[in-house]
């Protein structure tokens, strides 16, 4: 939730920012990109990291990091300043998604882990969303600093919570061969009355142990490749109309008239859309599977996306069509996410979920400097939104690709199974 606050807090006051500091369009474009080339970067190396040291420093450290970071946002003088800290910010945010799926697939029974990693991923649409009824409330008061000293300020207590209370994933110290003393800890931290053992007790789970020396190489590896590459495209897409979305929709509301709260409402609209997507998504994927229910939900996505540059639309109905897209868009990234963490083994999940989401980044850098420069020449809102509607389609089309990919992966991720001790 605090990361999904952070990243999309900057298209929040980016309207109050526009009229302080007097800049154009494509200008605002990079600042609310600079943050996600810091994501991207993030993204593909603290997740390969994770993947040799573990999730549990990664974690901890990159949630006390973009917490100071995020403070420090709140005092930059000028558009250089900010630029160069949401950058910097953005690679500590970068390391949160990947690794908390990565946590979560690995804590939870097979029956549930889809539902849950849905579930727990909803956490950045809501801490989305809520940013932006905290934004609505705060700035007019106390100015767009203050969602950054908010969204700074959580994370720090959060992250010192974490150094006593967040556990290393079992799977993963099992498949690195790590001491039995310290598995032993852990478990007994998830459960006093386990039957852990001593150092001398070996734990072994249904998958390879051999670490994977060069991790990112290794998607392309043992049959992967053309998943890989059909689940990188999917998450460059969405996220390029994700991001699109979320850092114009409340500037574009504005220069239609609207009210900076009533812009940054329809912001969060579109990640409300998505928080509830996410939940109901992930009743229908336990029961029919990824492929149809991400190409009705990315169809769906890309017709009500077109529509909200409609003329003649009531500030009512605008709520309704961008909250359905949002159910698709956002909503639909959830269960991306939880695709990809059933898709690699243990000691690729951080890198695969990483390297999704990095080449992901790249489409969320694009998507809001293209729609800035579209702006800067001036396309009608209407068009601007037809554009926007173009990724979802061809998002659509992949996850049909996927279907082919995912009917042999499905019989070989039934083989995993939780760390055993015998």
């Amino acid at each position: 939730m605090l990361d999904g606050f952070d990243v999309q807090a900057i298209g929040y006051v980016a309207p109050a920012i526009k009229h302080e500091w007097l800049i154009s369009d494509p200008v605002l474009g990079r600042v609310v990109s600079a943050a996600l080339v810091g994501v991207l970067v993030g993204s593909l190396f603290l997740s390969m990291l994770a993947d040799k040291i573990g999730r549990r420093p990664i974690l901890v450290g990159s949630c006390l990091f973009f917490s100071v970071t995020t403070l420090l946002t709140a005092r930059a003088q000028s558009v250089d300043q900010l630029l160069i800290i949401r950058f910097i910010a953005g690679i500590g945010l970068g390391a949160i998604m990947p690794n908390v799926m990565a946590l979560v697939s690995e804590y939870t029974p097979r029956r549930m882990r889809v539902t849950m990693m849905m579930v727990v991923s909803n956490g950045f649409t809501a801490g989305a969303a809520i940013g932006g009824f905290i934004a609505a409330w705060l700035i007019p008061t106390y100015g767009w600093r203050s969602v950054f000293y908010c969204g700074g300020a959580i994370p720090l207590i959060i992250g010192a919570a974490m150094l006593f209370a967040l556990p290393e994933s079992l799977q993963f110290m099992v498949v690195k061969g790590k001491d039995g003393g310290r598995i032993a800890k852990w478990l007994r931290h998830i459960d006093p009355d386990a039957a852990a053992g001593g150092a001398s007790t070996q734990y072994v789970v249904a998958e390879s142990k051999e670490p994977a020396r060069v991790p990112f190489v290794q998607l392309f590896h043992e049959g992967r490749a053309v998943g890989t590459i059909l689940i990188w495209l999917t998450y460059f897409m969405n996220l390029l109309n994700l991001y699109l979305l979320a850092g114009w929709l409340p500037t574009v509301a504005n220069a239609m008239g609207y009210s900076t709260a009533t812009s940054a409402r329809l912001g969060a609209a579109e990640q409300a859309g998505g928080m509830v997507g996410a939940l109901i998504l992930s009743w229908f994927v336990h029961r029919m599977g990824f492929v149809p229910v991400l190409v009705t939900c990315f169809t769906v996505a890309c017709v009500n996306i077109a529509l909200i540059g409609k003329p003649g639309l009531s500030l009512a109905l605008l709520f309704v069509v961008v909250s359905i897209a949002g159910f698709g868009v956002v909503g639909g990234q959830a269960g991306i996410n939880a695709l990809t963490g059933t898709f690699y083994p243990t000691r690729l999940r951080s890198t695969g979920l990483g390297a999704g989401l990095g080449i992901g980044r790249i489409g969320s850098i694009v998507g809001p400097l293209v729609a800035g420069e579209l702006r800067g020449r001036h396309w009608s809102n209407q068009e601007l939104f037809y554009a926007a509607a173009v990724p979802a389609l061809v998002s659509a089309i992949v996850m049909i690709a996927m279907h082919w990919v995912l009917k042999p992966q499905a019989i070989s991720a039934s083989a995993q199974s939780e760390v055993a001790v015998p």
